[in-house]
């Protein structure tokens, strides 16, 4: 894995982190389309990375199933779950400052802008 890869991770995982603690997402909302759209994972390797990097304990059975099958990129889910874990935090103290509707309707916002990623983005 090269730096410019493992920067782009790591960014993902920040990102992934701020807009959780911010907004309260779950991190799979901004980290699986980002893993597919800038790092070229297919959806089953983003997916199943996401879950190593969220395993314990929620998603450790559907980890292994993936991990099994050969779709988790091992080091990226170390990398984005370090990452994430200080982006949450920062993104948490942001958000004990900005008003609920604020926060409501740019929750909202993501929601629909990762909406419309997906729906119009093939890769094919």
């Amino acid at each position: 894995m090269g730096i410019q890869t493992f920067l782009i991770i790591g960014f993902i995982g920040l990102l992934g982190g701020l807009l959780g603690g911010l907004l309260g997402l779950g991190g799979a909302i901004i980290i699986i389309p980002s893993l597919v759209f800038f790092l070229g994972f297919s959806q089953l390797t983003a997916q199943g990375t996401t879950l190593l990097m969220m395993v314990l304990p929620v998603g450790a059975l559907a980890a292994w199933e993936y991990y099994q099958k050969g779709h988790i990129d091992i080091k990226a889910a170390l990398i984005l779950g370090a990452f994430f874990f200080v982006g949450a935090f920062v993104g948490s103290k942001f958000a004990m400052r900005i008003p609920q509707e604020i926060l409501k309707k740019s929750f909202a916002v993501v929601l629909v802008l990762v909406a419309i990623k997906i729906w119009f983005y093939d890769k094919n």
